[in-house]
């Protein structure tokens, strides 16, 4: 089994994200591309001392860029969104 800080590459904060947590105690993070949802609840769990009742993946393509005529690609990931038991929280998010 692989360290739960290999598997949680950095957790998400955009609009949307914010949002999700607020309402709906969901929380948003990149994941390794080869992460299974079990290991994704087994990871934030001990990371961040939290109980996770569902985990949902979305794998997210990478963009095209160019600089001048060269064509380019940012690479594919994957996203995680976890929800939390009611009451818990995970302290990182709460400053945004």
């Amino acid at each position: 089994m692989r360290e739960a800080h290999h598997i949680i590459r950095r957790p998400l904060i955009t609009e949307k994200g914010t949002e999700l947590k607020n309402r709906a105690n969901h929380y948003l993070f990149e994941v390794a591309r080869d992460a299974n949802k079990i290991e994704i609840k087994r990871a934030i769990e001990s990371l961040f001392r939290v109980k996770v009742l569902q985990v949902r993946t979305i794998s997210v393509q990478g963009k095209e860029k160019r600089v001048g005529r060269y064509v380019g690609r940012t690479p594919n990931w994957k996203k995680a969104v976890a929800t939390l038991k009611e009451g818990d929280s995970i302290e990182f998010f709460e400053g945004v």
